[in-house]
């Protein structure tokens, strides 16, 4: 028999966090070339953030914004403590999970929107806005690419497959230190 689990993310949270990954990697990979799905990978990804918004208000406790959102303090700390080598193991996001949770979500409803307004008349043409979308969309890059490590740098300091967990919504059981 495996360890001992608990139902960390819901469906709803799992089904957005891949939904909105293939929407973004649709959009980036489409930028160039195929202007029609660009735009509605962008929509798609609009649309998964608006719900990811309420969802984060009213959704069960490891997808609400306060089971993951941290003070200032606490997130320098947690950071302080991976340096040294002694972080906690959280159940649901650790304190700079969930910055990058805001961070990603705040950085794709800005691209977003700017790919948005440049589909209207007001700014066709208009070069902040096209500008502004794609430095957001190199930095919407950069930040996944982090993401994508800390997960790695997580799984392996904890011993524990966190894309399996994003995957089948299940953690091991928390131990005596872990942060529920």
């Amino acid at each position: 028999m495996g360890e001992p689990s608990i139902k960390v993310w819901d469906p709803l949270v799992r089904l957005f966090h891949w939904s909105l990954a293939v929407s973004f990697a649709v959009a980036w990979l489409t930028a160039e070339d195929w202007r029609d799905l660009h735009e509605w990978a962008g929509y798609a990804a609009a649309a998964l953030i608006a719900f990811r918004i309420v969802w984060g208000l009213v959704g069960p406790s490891y997808a609400r914004f306060g089971s993951f959102l941290r003070s200032p303090v606490t997130v320098a700390r947690y950071l302080g403590d991976m340096a040294r080598g002694r972080e906690r193991r959280y159940i649901g996001h650790n304190p700079v999970g969930g910055v990058m949770i805001i961070a990603l979500i705040v950085g794709l409803a800005a691209t977003a929107l700017t790919g948005w307004m440049y589909t209207l008349d007001a700014f066709w043409g208009v070069e902040w806005v096209e500008e502004t979308h794609e430095v957001l969309a190199n930095v919407m890059l950069a930040l996944v690419l982090i993401h994508i490590a800390g997960v790695a740098f997580a799984s392996l300091r904890h011993r524990e497959n966190l894309v399996r967990a994003m995957l089948v919504g299940r953690k091991r059981a928390p131990g005596r230190a872990d942060i529920a």
